[in-house]
């Protein structure tokens, strides 16, 4: 059953209009576009080469589209640079795991917490009473977000020393650290085994009810996304192939066809 918070609402949360990107001559999207509604858990998929990843580095400000737009509650990102887009809500994990592995978890998740904060170099130095009470806010935010997702045991652990599956939720909680309305997993159970990936499923159904998060998945885990996500969007060659249920884009024939092949290719 799809949860109240993910009900379509008039205007969306995020809305991808005709994007492309291009590298040289290859294309590695074109014309793309989707909406995401808040409180949705949107899947992204498609097979390897089909511009996931191309995507989410368009909407963290990675890369910028060659054509098209991509709005946040009706405005435009496009002008923004990659260090200010955490300020404005949306929040990322990575792939290929992206800590800082010589700093403890601890660390880890309070640079996430410090996206947020506001404050100069002479405040910070001269530690005035608004530096104190923001750095006593950040410090319970961040024990906060360790307690949630289990990690107060391992804080003070340097995050190498971890094993893998634990590394990924350190990078969940750096991200969930900077307060997004937009969490962007990126192939979040690749390395996990059955139980981890099954636990995931119910961690991130957990962050978008407890926290009011809206999710947006990149993942090849086809279990995982059918079982957890309100929609899902399918790419293959940087177009879109389908948009719709899960039920609705798992049985359509040109997706069946892009992960399967057909008789006559």
């Amino acid at each position: 059953m799809t949860d109240p918070q993910a009900l379509p609402a008039a205007t969306p949360l995020l809305a991808v209009c005709n994007v492309s990107v291009t590298f040289g001559g290859i294309v590695a999207l074109n014309g793309v576009s989707f909406d995401m509604h808040q409180g949705q858990i949107l899947g992204l998929i498609g097979p390897n080469g089909a511009g996931k990843t191309t995507l989410f580095n368009c909407l963290s400000r990675l890369y910028q589209p060659s054509a098209g737009d991509i709005l946040m509650e009706g405005a435009s990102i496009l002008r923004r640079p990659p260090h200010r887009i955490a300020e404005i809500g949306i929040g990322r994990t990575f792939q290929n795991v992206a800590l800082f592995s010589n700093l403890s978890v601890l660390d880890n998740v309070r640079i996430g917490a410090h996206a947020r904060t506001q404050s100069d170099i002479i405040s910070d130095s001269l530690r005035l009473p608004g530096v104190r009470r923001g750095e006593a806010a950040l410090n319970a935010r961040v024990d906060e977000i360790l307690g949630y997702l289990e990690l107060g045991d391992v804080a003070h652990n340097v995050v190498s020393g971890l094993p893998f599956g634990t590394q990924k939720r350190v990078e969940l909680a750096r991200a969930l650290a900077t307060e997004p309305k937009i969490l962007l997993l990126d192939e979040p159970a690749g390395g996990l085994n059955h139980e981890e990936v099954y636990a995931l499923g119910d961690l991130i159904r957990r962050i978008r009810n407890d926290r009011k998060i809206t999710v947006l998945l990149v993942e090849h885990h086809m279990g995982l996304v059918m079982s957890i996500a309100d929609h899902v969007v399918a790419l293959n060659f940087g177009r879109k192939l389908a948009d719709g249920t899960p039920a609705a884009v798992q049985s359509d024939p040109d997706v069946i066809k892009a992960y399967l092949g057909s008789k006559d290719q």
